[in-house]
């Protein structure tokens, strides 16, 4: 695992290397571990299928950097925000809720012309691609177990699919959308988007009591909060056997009450510190994330697989671009917003905040974004894409 996470890092300093070299990684915002990633990822690839080398990683510590992630995350959730953004919140967890909804549609009407069972057709629509990887290999298994063979291949080879085309896709279009319909005139920056960047132009002297108080307030959240997820999943266990939450929603949900009982006795004033955590771990999870997928896994799919696959690119690129931007007010935080919606309707919330993270460090700090993304990616849908994979499991 330390092999890993050093690679992982070389890799991300690759991609840095390169965004600055070659314009076109510049020009369409490609984050940069997913350059240095997938070029390793395709090296792989290409030692695989000649037989030279098949490189295999314990990559266990993915998963802790994404939980410290997605509770720096939680620690944005504020009631006194939410009163003020409530509107774009609701707004934008619709336009997630129908998209979810289209991926499923368009995995199921596409199913009987391509000779396949719906069943294994969803495993190629909000399973796999608004649900991601933890979902995929929750709900897969059940569906394997109703006789249905091949759907957890088939769902897990999308999901690797859909994170490769998030990242790919999300943060150019989000670009092209900035650029073309010249939106920076329309960012209108607070005082705290300021802050920040300025804080991404000029170096920001470090205070090391405050780091370590934000690392601690994290550590503590994740610890109380994988307790949480394990009760939740118990809970809904339950009700619907196939739901099971990733592991960072408990950590998130004890991150936000901390914040807001916080919020009750002074202002949070660890937002900064608690970001610059977050970054980091974000980078680190996203390379080793990209460095390790099984590309050849997506070699092996079948021809209607691929094009179940390519019919829900299709979907990715019209919806967000000719629905949602129009629908959150085609402004600068509408097209920022929309490329982290490709990216956790395609990939992940990692993947959606990569595409923010990278869009932002070109154009300046959106917090709208920056807030309904998170809340929304890694919470909200989270909830409903469960629930409505489940309906349409016993509708089907």
């Amino acid at each position: 695992m330390y092999v890993t996470v050093g690679l992982a890092v070389l890799l991300l300093l690759l991609g840095k290397f390169l965004k600055v070299k070659v314009y076109f990684f510049r020009k369409y915002a490609i984050p940069s571990p997913v350059i240095g990633g997938l070029l390793f990822a395709l090296a792989s690839l290409a030692l695989h299928s000649s037989e030279i080398l098949f490189l295999q990683f314990d990559n266990v510590l993915q998963a802790f950097f994404m939980t410290v992630f997605f509770t720096s995350i939680g620690f944005n959730v504020s009631l006194k925000l939410l009163r003020k953004g409530g509107t774009v919140l609701l707004i934008f967890l619709g336009l997630a809720t129908i998209f979810s909804l289209l991926q499923n549609l368009v995995a199921i009407g596409l199913a009987k012309p391509l000779n396949l069972s719906p069943q294994l057709a969803m495993m190629t629509g909000s399973t796999a691609l608004m649900g991601g990887l933890g979902t995929s290999a929750a709900i897969a298994p059940e569906v394997e177990a109703t006789g249905i063979s091949g759907a957890h291949a088939v769902a897990i080879a999308s999901a690797t699919f859909g994170l490769l085309m998030g990242s790919l896709m999300g943060a150019p279009i989000g670009n092209n959308l900035i650029v073309r319909k010249k939106l920076l005139s329309t960012r209108k920056a607070d005082e705290e988007e300021q802050k920040i960047d300025a804080m991404q132009a000029h170096p920001v002297p470090m205070d090391g009591e405050r780091i370590t108080k934000a690392s601690f307030l994290i550590l503590v959240s994740m610890g109380i909060g994988v307790i949480f997820t394990d009760l939740l999943n118990n809970f809904m266990g339950m009700f619907i056997g196939t739901v099971k939450f990733p592991i960072y929603i408990g950590p998130m949900i004890v991150a936000a009450i901390i914040r807001n009982i916080m919020d009750t006795r002074e202002d949070f004033t660890l937002n900064t510190e608690i970001q610059l955590i977050g970054d980091i771990c974000l980078n680190i999870f996203i390379s080793i994330a990209i460095m390790t997928m099984r590309l050849w896994e997506l070699s092996s799919l079948a021809l209607p697989l691929m094009v179940l696959l390519l019919a829900q690119v299709m979907l990715m690129y019209v919806f967000p671009r000719f629905v949602a931007f129009p629908a959150m007010g085609r402004n600068y935080d509408s097209a920022v917003s929309t490329s982290g919606l490709i990216g956790f309707a395609m990939g992940s919330t990692a993947n959606a905040m990569a595409n923010l993270d990278s869009i932002c460090d070109k154009f300046g700090y959106s917090r709208v974004a920056y807030f309904i993304v998170p809340v929304v990616g890694a919470f909200f849908i989270d909830f409903i894409n469960v629930l409505m994979i489940t309906g349409f499991l016993a509708f089907l």
